[in-house]
């Protein structure tokens, strides 16, 4: 039991972390403590109740984890953008190695045969893309512009960030000091961030369209800047430039290992990290192991960030993707590299009608899925009737990718050959990780 005091307070060893990154002391009835890491004992105060659990605030860490460092932005614990800047990114990485294998253990009942390198890349200035918060606060006089506040609504004063590239992070300040001399300050709820290799786009969620005054700030802020403007009034349909030029570059990044230029829309989804994204489109390949023979099937392709680079060491790539729009960016992208064997078609996979679609009973050697954070359940009874030689699963949420891989094992005979985890969002709890099959047909050949 934990050491309980006269001022309430009372001392525990810390044994774990919650999936928010909270220390967990578990002597009696558990309790997550924001601030503590495992391996260290500490003196907290229960807060608040619940019924499975309590939460605690950390007082003082009478005994450090080695793994503990100095965070290096000025408004960690504040901020919500990050959870785990006081754990060094070797032990963060760990953590996610740790909570992979768990839930391949707990769920999927599976050990993978072999355990691949961990991936891993800039820990600061990393982040690309992002979606900032915006509020006007009538008490401090100004337009806030950042993450919410950890376990709160508001909006966090930040003057800087340490995980935004360094053009997005430069901006937080002279975004915040423009809008709030807007007209529409309070009606500028969200700024979406994407860095790219050319340019930076931002674009501003406005509940109503700015007046001709306000206009004539943002372009000047455009100007001054050096960026790019949008306005969303609506749905994606919506999102128009702010300064309409006769042409523009298209916004693109490059990866750079397969001679690949990449163009995108300023809300359309890429990678967050891009020196971790060009080591996972560098390790698919090499995972996925191809020759001149292989045809390969990518699902949820997007705009063709897999799709391109598999293309280039395969006999035909086909990517389906349910969005219409990012198919039709990674059909330009594949024109743009004279990739005819790269193949796109518009299909929403969470749909029954996918199974019979014409693209999926074609004969695949490879599959490739990566899949938003619900996973693929509903396709697995199509990929396995695939019987692929090798499959992919790329994961940005550990639960779902163990249900899916315990049900390939289990339920249609694939095998686990290795699995492992790679660091997209350093100092958050975010796990990215990628699992690798084999068929039974596989098996069945070999034997």
């Amino acid at each position: 039991m934990p050491q309980g005091r006269v001022d309430g307070s009372e001392t525990g060893a810390v044994v774990a972390l919650t999936h928010e990154g909270d220390g967990i002391v578990r002597e009696g009835k558990a309790v997550f403590v924001p601030g503590a890491l495992p391996g260290e004992v500490i003196r907290f105060r229960r807060s608040a109740r619940h019924r499975q659990h309590d939460d605690g605030l950390l007082l003082e860490v009478l005994e450090k984890s080695a793994a503990r460092v100095t965070p290096g932005c000025a408004y960690f614990g504040i901020c919500g953008g990050c959870a785990l800047q006081h754990l060094s990114p070797e032990a963060q990485l760990a953590a996610k190695e740790r909570e992979l294998r768990d839930n391949l253990e707990r769920v999927a009942r599976v050990t993978p045969r072999a355990w691949l390198p961990r991936l891993a890349g800039p820990v600061w200035g990393y982040r690309r893309r992002a979606r900032l918060s915006v509020k006007y606060v009538a008490k401090k006089g100004r337009v806030l512009v950042g993450f919410r506040e950890r376990f709160k609504p508001y909006v966090s004063a930040i003057a800087s960030c340490e995980v935004l590239a360094p053009r997005a992070a430069a901006l937080i300040e002279p975004l915040s000091a423009a809008l709030t001399h807007l007209n529409i300050r309070e009606l500028v709820p969200q700024i979406e961030v994407s860095v790219a290799d050319n340019a930076v786009a931002l674009v501003l969620r406005v509940l109503t369209a700015p007046g001709s005054a306000d206009l004539l700030a943002l372009r000047a802020f455009e100007t001054q800047h050096g960026v790019r403007l949008y306005l969303q009034e609506g749905g994606l349909e919506s999102v128009r430039r702010l300064t309409e030029v006769p042409y523009e570059e298209p916004l693109r990044y490059a990866l750079p290992a397969f001679a690949l230029e990449l163009e995108f829309a300023p809300t359309d989804f890429i990678q967050v990290n891009r020196e971790v994204n060009e080591a996972l489109v560098a390790r698919a390949v090499e995972l996925l192991d191809l020759d001149a023979q292989s045809c390969v099937l990518d699902l949820y392709c997007g705009i063709g960030n897999f799709t391109l680079a598999l293309a280039r060491h395969a006999h035909t790539a086909v990517g389906v993707e349910a969005d219409e729009r990012l198919v039709a960016r990674a059909r330009h992208n594949a024109e743009r590299h004279a990739l005819g064997n790269a193949r796109f078609h518009r299909l929403d996979l969470g749909e029954p009608a996918a199974a019979h679609a014409s693209c999926m009973q074609k004969a695949y050697s490879h599959v490739l899925i990566d899949p938003p954070r619900a996973g693929a359940r509903a396709m697995l009874p199509t990929v396995a009737r695939l019987l692929p030689q090798r499959l992919l699963y790329i994961s940005c949420h550990p639960g779902s990718l163990a249900r899916d891989v315990g049900m390939l094992v289990h339920d249609y005979g694939f095998i686990l050959r290795s699995a492992g985890v790679l660091d997209m969002f350093p100092h958050t709890t975010h796990v990215e990780s990628l699992a690798l099959l084999e068929s039974p047909a596989v098996r069945g050949r070999a034997a």
